[in-house]
């Protein structure tokens, strides 16, 4: 191990190799410092309003009593069609071929997907619709055991956004903003609120797979899960499916845990000794990181051992639940994480870009989700865990009434339509059994009750105790928020 005196000296050295850009910034922020000063003498000392250690919440967070305490946010990338999910437009039958109405379209905006097209020819969803619990919600008949708790959820049918391609759209969504670079939901919840477990990570991602070949898949990456300019303390953990969930947690061969836990007390002091002379915050997120990783070579081979779950557990969720990586099994570790005090569960599925084969693509898709989430929501509840987690269903943005490309009785497509789209959130608060929105007959635009994804996410944040004006991050001179500087306000409606 390191000596004192040889710990110091790399200190020294690593003082004397600071970067041009970081001395003039320090400069700047000490003259800085020297003017308020003077002109603060004699004040009282402002509030605290920052983090001590990187698993703390924000100080004077939450702002009010939550009604929830976790999010699992399950995010289905390629944006499913609402028309024949959660958008019932019988009316559309009679339009079949028929061309989408320029009264309609109002000269919006198309992809390049279709914008060459000769004409916009009308696809009547060819999936039958039937009503659903007390709340009588109309939902596909290719999610049946959706259509079994219509009474646990807020079908939102008003949902909308500006942004038409994936790429922006699934980041606009996550983080707030089309460019990317911005920290996503899971990070700005885990910078408010901290942890409720020192064991595992506050924000963590699960990728699922699908199983239809002719699914139409979008690239996703560990972007959307970024801190962005937060903290790196605050990114998402992506746990993988196989024999190793997170990469270079093991020891190595060799490597007995006293050994790693020695060097780890060498490499603090280290790092303590770097922080002590530089300041820089991002030393004492290595410290916490170190730790945590440490921490969870016992935590996560629990977590993942699913051998202790009972039979009713399959029953519930189905035996793809036995199979790491499916979507099914993404939400049985999504119940395991919140049941141990993970703060917000992130599970991504693409396959659902159905821009072609939609009839034969999207039951599978469903097949593939439905039995699963329906499973989650009613585990979450029977543990008495669904009052305080808000589970959350639904795509980037919506799909067009009329087809790409070739139409027949049997065979259509849809592309991206961000002017309304259909989501689904449950528990935290959430009014079960409520149909919020509604759209023209051909699910083109939003004619009454209309809910922004800046909307979504204040309200979100609400749940969680968090007034979205009044939490924000310092960044390049701007008091930076989730929601932007754009209006954005708490929808009541949705919530008990």
């Amino acid at each position: 191990m390191f000596t004192h005196d040889a710990l110091n000296q790399i200190a020294r050295e690593t003082v004397l190799a600071e970067t041009r850009r970081q001395f003039f910034a320090k400069g700047a922020l000490g003259i800085g410092a020297a003017a308020l000063a003077s002109l603060l003498e004699g004040a009282p000392p402002p509030a605290a309003t920052t983090k001590t250690e990187a698993q703390d919440g924000l100080a004077g967070l939450p702002h009010f009593p939550p009604k929830a305490t976790r999010v699992i946010y399950l995010h289905l990338v390629g944006a499913p069609p609402q028309l024949d999910l959660f958008d019932y437009k019988p009316g559309m039958k009679d339009w079949y071929d028929k061309d989408l109405p320029e009264s309609i379209r109002k000269g919006q905006r198309l992809t390049t997907m279709t914008s060459g097209q000769s004409r916009f020819p009308i696809a009547p969803s060819i999936f039958k619709f039937n009503q659903h619990g007390k709340s009588g919600m109309w939902l596909s008949e290719i999610l049946p055991n959706t259509g079994k708790m219509a009474d646990d959820i807020t079908l939102i049918r008003s949902m909308h956004t500006e942004a038409i391609n994936h790429e922006p759209a699934i980041t606009f969504i996550q983080t707030g903003q089309q460019v990317a670079g911005r920290p996503c939901i899971g990070s700005w919840i885990s910078y408010g609120l901290g942890s409720m477990n020192r064991d595992l990570p506050t924000f963590v991602v699960l990728n699922a797979t699908h199983t239809h070949p002719k699914a139409n898949v979008q690239a996703i990456s560990a972007r959307l899960w970024s801190a962005g300019f937060l903290s790196a303390a605050y990114s998402g953990v992506a746990l993988r499916a196989g024999r190793d969930p997170v990469l270079y947690l093991k020891n190595p061969d060799g490597v007995p845990p006293e050994l790693r836990r020695r060097m780890l007390d060498g490499l603090s002091e280290l790092n303590q000794l770097q922080h002590a002379k530089t300041g820089d915050p991002e030393t004492r997120t290595r410290i916490a990181q170190y730790e945590m990783a440490f921490r969870m070579q016992s935590s996560v081979p629990d977590l993942t051992d699913l051998s202790k779950e009972p039979a009713s557990t399959w029953s519930l969720y189905g035996d793809e639940a036995r199979k790491g990586g499916t979507f099914a099994n993404g939400c049985l570790m999504a119940r395991r994480l919140v049941e141990r005090g993970v703060r917000f569960v992130q599970l991504y599925q693409r396959g659902w870009d159905v821009h072609r084969n939609l009839p034969e693509v999207l039951p599978s898709q469903c097949k593939d989700v439905d039995q699963a989430v329906y499973g989650l929501v009613q585990d979450l509840k029977s543990r008495g865990l669904l009052d305080e987690t808000i589970v959350v269903f639904g795509g980037e943005f919506g799909r067009t009434i009329y087809s790409q490309g070739k139409l027949s009785p049997t065979d259509y497509g849809r592309d991206h339509h961000p002017r309304c789209f259909s989501l689904w959130a449950a528990g935290g608060g959430f009014k079960g059994g409520v149909t919020h929105g509604e759209t023209d007959e051909f699910s083109y635009n939003i004619v009454r009750d209309p809910v922004h994804i800046r909307d979504f996410q204040a309200t979100l944040l609400h749940q969680l105790g968090i007034d979205h004006e009044r939490f924000s991050y310092k960044f390049q001179g701007l008091d930076a928020r989730l929601t932007g500087v754009d209006p954005a306000r708490v929808v009541k409606a949705l919530l008990a």
